[in-house]
């Protein structure tokens, strides 16, 4: 079941509105050509402590242009926004970030890879800090990218799935950002090798 909230509703509304959607199917946002907010999927008990984060963005102050379409992963909020390349979808999901500032690197980079059921390998760092962690883990339910995973053009980073659901909405990863299974989904098929990404 899908809710749907008009254009015209204020920001406060909007969020006071979100807030009060708890029990309520909740959360990936789309708005589409009409300006229609449609509000989906299940909400994790971090992500409602976190609902008053997630709001509308322009992509204008974060890209010059929308050439390829555009990711803005906001470590901040919590939250991946996407515009397409003609600026008349926009997606909003909650997301995972690192755990640790020493974690998240951030700036300007792109996908360089897209990948239906990615295999894992932990970096050495990890390996370092974690020596039980299995050297290599292949596609399926125990695989810590989910079903689907963006490769940015820096060296171990993705924007990812996830099959643990409990991550969504906290401080949890090694670095990467995490999707739902589901939007990950959507999110893989919108983009293309080339896509803008910004980590803030």
């Amino acid at each position: 079941m899908s809710s749907y909230i008009p254009k015209k509703m204020k920001r406060r509304a909007f969020l006071a509105g979100s807030a009060a959607m708890i029990g309520a199917p909740a959360l990936a946002q789309n708005v589409d050509g009409d300006g229609t907010v449609e509000i989906e999927s299940e909400v994790t008990e971090s992500v409602r402590r976190n609902i008053s984060a997630f709001r509308m963005l322009d992509w204008k102050p974060y890209f010059s242009n929308l050439r390829n379409g555009a990711i803005l992963c906001d470590t901040d909020s919590r939250a991946v926004h996407y515009w397409d390349e003609d600026g008349e979808t926009y997606k909003l999901y909650p997301s995972s970030v690192p755990l640790t500032d020493e974690l998240t690197r951030r700036g300007r980079t792109r996908v360089v890879r897209k990948v239906v059921g990615p295999s894992w390998r932990p970096t050495p760092s990890m390996l370092k800090r974690n020596p039980d962690w299995p050297a290599y883990v292949p596609p399926g339910p125990d695989n810590p990218l989910g079903t689907h995973a963006l490769y940015l053009g820096w060296t171990y980073y993705r924007i990812h799935g996830t099959h643990d659901t409990r991550k969504i909405g906290r401080r949890s990863s090694n670095g990467c950002i995490g999707l739902y299974n589901e939007h990950i989904q959507e999110l893989f098929a919108l983009t293309k090798v080339g896509t803008q990404v910004l980590l803030i």
